[in-house]
């Protein structure tokens, strides 16, 4: 096992770009009014959860998810832990879970003592239905499917799969706040969604994510899971001597990170339309050079969240090197899961498709201070060749 990891070929990174070199990959988005919202609760009773998670709870769920009910959380981990327990996932069960995702979406079944089943990726990253459908077993509990880049999954499939098979569908919608399917807002229809507020997502709280729940019986056992396993509505009202029935967890937002989502809320539907501008302009100039395909750019039934722009590519390595040189940002950002030993290792050509494109997909630059002239450099750096 050690001569293997390190006869292991390391994967084509950079250290981080400074600003000041060039386009990156990141910036973090920061609303304008971030800065007064948080004041205005550190000048307030409450700076752990109170009104103002309440409020942002409220206005994230009219938004995206109604009628699925909303629970802030201090991760997008948090919530997909919590979504896991709900699911009532025991030492033992198996989940079909994508073999490529970040560690975030498998980690909390290692909690848990769940077995991972990974799935093969199809050709935009995201879970291959047709491998899903091949892995479930009577031991099968649940499928999680990720929504990479923001490119929603195969919904309708995957429903019918859950319906069929009766199992729960859990949406890691980390990369998909705003995304639709079919005209359907992510987060509005599978048992269980996640969304991520993590430092340069969409919407940024900081750090902090949301569960979504469709069983609205759930609802306050999520609560009391998000806090210890309190009734802390009852505990609020003078009620002390409630017993504890739940192992709970230290999995609430505070108010002074639910203030700075709600000001990404006030400006989510410009930022994701620059985002989305910029996607588009992504494709069309990056269409007819040569060695290079955008990932995700071809559905006309889904809306891509353009969270990442990702590409398959020749000749990695050499890209990355020439877009170096020329003051541009790339790199893989997620990674196979099945590549890290807490998930058990590689097995050589398990999964094929991933194999195929392990060594071929790049992301790009694409974020709040990335301009359409940024766009047209990259793609003026690209069609000279690498």
């Amino acid at each position: 096992m050690i001569l293997d990891k390190i006869l292991e070929k390391p994967m084509n990174e950079y250290p981080v770009m400074d600003t000041r070199e060039g386009i990156v990959l990141f910036y973090p988005n920061i609303p304008a009014k971030a800065a007064s919202n948080i004041t205005e609760v550190l000048q307030s009773r409450w700076i752990g959860q109170g009104p103002k998670v309440d409020e942002f709870e409220h206005r994230f769920e009219l938004k995206f998810t109604y009628p699925n009910k909303c629970l802030a959380v201090g991760s997008g981990t948090d919530a997909l832990h919590l979504a896991y327990l709900l699911a009532d996932l025991q030492p033992g069960d198996e989940v079909i879970a994508p073999v490529f995702t970040c560690t975030a979406t498998n980690i909390p079944f290692l909690y848990m003592g769940v077995n991972i089943v990974f799935a093969d990726v199809d050709d935009n990253l995201n879970i291959d239905v047709k491998h899903v459908e091949q892995l479930i077993t009577p031991k099968t509990k649940a499928i999680v499917c990720v929504h990479y880049g923001g490119l929603p999954c195969d919904m309708d499939e995957l429903w019918a799969l859950g319906k069929k098979h009766n199992l729960f569908i859990i949406e890691d919608a980390a990369h998909a706040v705003g995304a639709k399917y079919k005209g359907r807002y992510i987060g509005s229809e599978s048992d269980f969604t996640m969304f991520s507020f993590q430092a340069i997502k969409h919407i940024t709280t900081g750090d902090g994510g949301m569960l979504v729940v469709k069983d609205p019986t759930l609802v306050e056992k999520a609560k009391r899971l998000r806090w210890f396993g309190i009734d802390r509505t009852s505990k609020q009202k003078g009620i002390w001597e409630n017993d504890i029935v739940e192992v709970g967890y230290k999995y609430q937002m505070t108010d002074i990170a639910a203030s700075l989502g709600l000001a990404g809320l006030e400006e989510f539907d410009e930022h994701l339309a620059h985002r989305q501008r910029l996607y588009r302009l992504y494709c069309e100039l990056l269409k007819d050079i040569p060695g290079i395909r955008v990932i995700g750019s071809e559905y006309t039934d889904r809306e891509h969240a353009a969270w990442l722009l990702t590409a398959e590519v020749d000749h990695r390595e050499d890209l990355m090197r020439h877009l170096r040189e020329h003051g541009i940002e790339s790199g893989q950002v997620h990674y196979r899961n099945d590549k890290y030993s807490i998930f058990g290792g590689r097995t050589p050509g398990q999964f094929p498709k991933m194999d195929a494109i392990e060594e071929r997909y790049l992301v790009l630059p694409l974020h709040a201070r990335v301009t359409e002239d940024d766009i047209r450099y990259i793609a003026y750096v690209l069609q000279k060749g690498w």
